[in-house]
């Protein structure tokens, strides 16, 4: 006799934050344009039976995912980890270059920045905390490119600077855990 497990699929929704006129204010909010694409969102992500949504504590991050959770009625929960990659601790004179160069190595840190690998290893943390505290299965993470990027390449080591690159102004990927270790990514903004 064969027993088969039910295995509980846990579906994260990983947001990048809409669009924000660049300031080096890391708690900017969205411009004009941002809270359009923000809304557009909440137009993809109400189609799925969220259940939990939790946010980077930066402004643009909270805006982009609060009409979703005014129209589900879902409390936005703060997760500081999700917030940015802190790149270095002081300005960089070619942003591109300084982020391509933490992935060519994943353990390169430019002076008080983390490195691709730390990065990812808190965005880890997060989705480990949800995995071992929450029973719901629809969970969204509104967060920014870096942290988004490093996460996805801990379920598919293809994704780099490229990819990084190629990432819009909001955009919105699914990742589905069978467990910690074993990821599904789809993307669901166009």
């Amino acid at each position: 006799m064969i027993h088969l497990e039910k295995v509980l699929m846990r579906h994260f929704y990983l947001v990048r934050h809409a669009h924000s006129d660049w300031s080096p204010d890391e708690n900017r909010p969205l411009s004009e344009k941002g809270f359009k694409e923000a809304a557009r969102v909440a137009d993809v992500l109400s189609a799925y039976p969220i259940t939990q949504i939790y946010s980077s504590p930066y402004l643009r991050a909270r805006q982009t995912i609060q009409q979703l959770a005014s129209r589900l009625n879902i409390q936005v929960q703060i997760e500081s980890d999700l917030q940015e990659r802190i790149l270095s601790c002081k300005a960089v004179d070619d942003f591109l270059d300084a982020i391509q160069q933490t992935w060519e190595d994943p353990y390169f840190a430019h002076p008080g920045g983390e490195s691709n690998r730390t990065a990812q290893n808190r965005a880890i943390g997060v989705i480990t905390k949800i995995l071992e505290s929450e029973s719901d299965e629809h969970i969204v993470l509104s967060t920014h490119g870096n942290l988004l990027a490093v996460l996805l390449q801990k379920y598919d080591p293809s994704i780099d600077f490229a990819f990084w690159r190629s990432l819009t102004f909001p955009d919105i990927y699914k990742l589905s855990l069978e467990s910690p270790d074993k990821g599904i990514i789809e993307k669901l903004w166009d």
